[in-house]
């Protein structure tokens, strides 16, 4: 039987009933759900604002748009960012006219603050840290770093959703965090994400934003009132980035299962741990101190890596690759060259990680990735 890298999560059932409120009210879009959603990711990670969205891109996007406003930034200025991360990262800083510049990674693939300091120019508006598979790295250095040098710090928090550090959920000691609830991820959607600025100000841009500057959405405009209110104005150039209460019901379902599901991801890290740690041609990329992974990513490190890729598909199990570094493409070879991520990019695998996993599948991915590299 084939061993997939992801396999999503849904109860099934429960996922209905929310779908079902939703066509039976005959309220699909940004509303209810989406409210709902809002609350109850603010009660689950203690950040004071929370805002859905259809994507944890359009998030990112969003947050230095806003940040971008608030500060006067210029067109041109200068974010320092992973190279090592899916293109979204990178793509929305460029979405907002600003420039990534790559800063290398440490033993945990996330920015090194060493590196992060280095890139430091006059035009350095902020700081993009990606928690690679959950990982929390040295997040704690890089926010003082940003703190001391006057930086914003956008928290890239696509694999992060039920991350701890220090026993707080992630996105404390950022002024912005995206969590993404994408198909794949620890808590799944079909797509969608949200946004948390620290800032009371930056979320009431933010939803003007999210919704085309129109200053009323239209839940509003009906709940509020107890009758719709056609009336608004719009005040600033904005995008549609709004989630929807279908997707938010779901959302609130992969949410009440979140802690018990990552739960279940760590002991499948575990016993990967234990099935690889005699293998002296492997290491196992290590999770921060005081961090509590979501464990999105299991991964490992080979010299070998597309070799083994190539056995392991051979026998039905099918790892990933997150990610290839991204001044490898064209659009970024101008951010720059970071040794140590181009090093990781080419030896990185991520191993099978989802709920239907058991002990003894772990056990025989083990034993064929061992088999491969004696």
């Amino acid at each position: 039987m084939a061993t997939q890298l992801f396999v999503p999560k849904f109860r099934v059932e429960e996922c209905l009933e929310h779908v079902r409120e939703c066509l039976e009210k005959g309220w699909t879009g940004m509303g209810f759900k989406t409210v709902e959603i809002e609350e109850r990711w603010k009660e689950y990670t203690g950040l004071p604002h929370a805002h859905f969205l259809s994507s944890a891109t359009a998030g990112l996007h969003l947050a230095l748009e806003v940040l971008k406003r608030k500060h006067g930034w210029n067109d041109g200025d200068e974010v320092i960012s992973a190279s090592l991360t899916f293109v979204s990262t990178n793509h929305a800083i460029k979405y907002a006219n600003l420039e990534p510049i790559f800063a290398d990674i440490d033993q945990y693939l996330c920015l090194d603050p060493k590196s992060i300091e280095e890139k430091i120019t006059d035009k350095t508006k902020a700081v993009v840290f990606v928690g690679l598979g959950g990982n929390t790295g040295q997040l704690d250095a890089v926010a003082e770093l940003c703190k001391q040098r006057g930086l914003a710090l956008i928290l890239d928090a696509a694999h992060m959703a039920g991350s701890r550090l220090h026993g707080k959920h992630v996105g404390f000691n950022a002024d912005v965090t995206v969590f993404s609830y994408q198909a794949v991820k620890n808590m799944p959607t079909a797509d969608s994400g949200m946004i948390c600025f620290m800032d009371a100000s930056d979320d009431e841009l933010a939803r003007k934003l999210t919704w085309l500057g129109i200053n009323k959405d239209t839940f509003a405009r009906t709940a509020a009132q107890g009758a719709y209110k056609w009336k608004y104005d719009v005040e600033d150039l904005g995008f549609k980035y709004h989630g929807n209460s279908i997707m938010a019901g779901i959302a609130l379902v992969s949410l009440k299962y979140l802690d018990r599901d990552n739960s279940y991801r760590r002991q499948l890290a575990k016993w990967y741990r234990e099935g690889l740690k005699d293998c002296k041609t492997i290491t196992i990329v290590p999770v921060a101190p005081e961090c509590e992974s979501s464990t999105h990513l299991l991964q490992i490190r080979v010299d070998n890596r597309d070799k083994l890729l190539i056995s392991l598909n051979e026998n039905e199990i099918y790892p990933g690759v997150h990610y290839t570094d991204n001044s490898e493409y064209k659009m970024y070879e101008k951010s720059g060259r970071c040794p140590k991520a181009l090093k990781a990019s080419d030896e990185i695998i991520s191993l099978p990680m989802h709920m239907d996993l058991t002990k003894l599948d772990v056990e025989h991915i083990c034993k064929k990735v061992i088999e491969f590299s004696r």
